[in-house]
């Protein structure tokens, strides 16, 4: 049963991961820009909708990883 969960958690944070990369701005911009990314403040080098991508980025990239780790270490006993 703990097997199934983390196969299907692995599953849902891998698309969501690769989505939410996607959404990054590149060196050209990129899709976060059509969500109100490309409004910045002036005093921060970023804006506040790409801060909070990045926060979720890597949150869900912890989840992933330890998704991984609890997978291997389980599949192995």
């Amino acid at each position: 049963m703990v097997e199934l969960v983390l196969n299907v958690l692995l599953v849902l944070t891998s698309v969501l991961l690769v989505v939410l990369i996607l959404l990054h701005r590149g060196k050209g911009g990129g899709l976060s820009s059509m969500f109100g990314g490309a409004v910045s403040s002036q005093l921060s080098g970023s804006s506040v909708v790409e801060k909070n991508l990045n926060r979720l980025t890597v949150l869900i990239g912890l989840v992933w990883t330890v998704c991984i780790i609890a997978l291997g270490i389980l599949l192995k006993v």
